[in-house]
């Protein structure tokens, strides 16, 4: 598949920085804005219909729903509002949810579940969706990490978010793209990989989240970061497509203008 490019963010300070950002994404050709959802961050939902008014080609997706959060009703009617209201322009990200999650889906009153209970839930939202689609079909992301996630996603999702450790090895990767593409037979999926790291400095609340210093992502060549000069960055990113089938690159935010020559060179291509 042809390359493509979204950049993760979220509104955290105020409505200006947020148009600025998604007119900003479109302007550099990126394909998708996509935002989180976290209690406490804005809503994704309102978040995305604000970046999406203010844009005209720019597609708007989540990354990710966190399924616990609502029922998989909720979340459904959601998802199905943004992709009416927007045109077309909404991709549903949706995974069961960080062990954080816990705690925000009791502060909402709804129950966390366990592992089984979460991934059936993906599963009805998805089934929620569909009926609501009619002859629309809103294309849906699934964060593929375990084992189940990766079936279902391979049964269910028109995109495979690999979620993988940080410092996860390249044939550990190919291992798990593997799994999903042999599981998904004939179905044809686009497979997405998120890079948080552009270059070699990372913003410390990177760091935290992802646990790992540059010299340790560096160390073992992870794939969570690109660098060196453009020509090299392009030259990963081909590869990374030519091994695993990645065609859809996400990056953080924070490296939204210096990924930007990537997209303008690749995307399309």
């Amino acid at each position: 598949m042809p390359f493509r490019f979204g950049v993760v963010a979220a509104p955290q300070s105020g409505a200006d920085q947020w148009l600025a950002t998604a007119r900003r994404a479109e302007e550099l050709g990126y394909s998708t804005l996509l935002t989180p959802d976290n209690l406490y961050l804005p809503s994704p939902s309102v978040s995305l219909a604000i970046a999406a008014g203010a844009t005209t080609t720019l597609r708007v997706g989540t990354f990710v729903y966190a399924g616990p959060l609502r029922t998989p009703r909720a979340t459904a009617w959601e998802a199905h509002s943004l992709a009416l209201l927007t045109g077309g322009r909404f991709e549903l990200g949706i995974g069961t949810g960080l062990p954080s999650m816990r705690e925000q889906a009791e502060e909402l009153g709804l129950p966390y579940g366990d592992a089984a209970e979460r991934l059936e839930q993906i599963g009805t939202t998805i089934d929620h969706v569909r009926r609501l689609d009619g002859e629309q079909h809103t294309p849906v992301m699934i964060a593929a990490r375990g084992p189940k996630a990766r079936a279902l996603a391979a049964a269910r999702a028109d995109i495979a978010m690999l979620s993988f450790d940080t410092l996860e090895t390249r044939a550990g990767a190919k291992a798990i793209i593997d799994d999903i593409r042999t599981a998904a037979g004939d179905r044809e999926l686009e497979y997405a990989m998120n890079i948080f790291v552009v270059g070699e400095e990372i913003p410390p609340w990177i760091q935290r989240f992802i646990g790992a210093g540059i010299e340790t992502l560096i160390k073992h060549d992870s794939l969570t970061m690109v660098r060196g000069s453009i020509d090299e960055m392009a030259a990963e990113l081909e590869r990374r497509r030519d091994e695993f089938g990645v065609s859809y690159v996400t990056v953080n935010g924070a490296f939204m203008e210096e990924f930007a020559p990537l997209v303008e060179r690749l995307a399309g291509k």
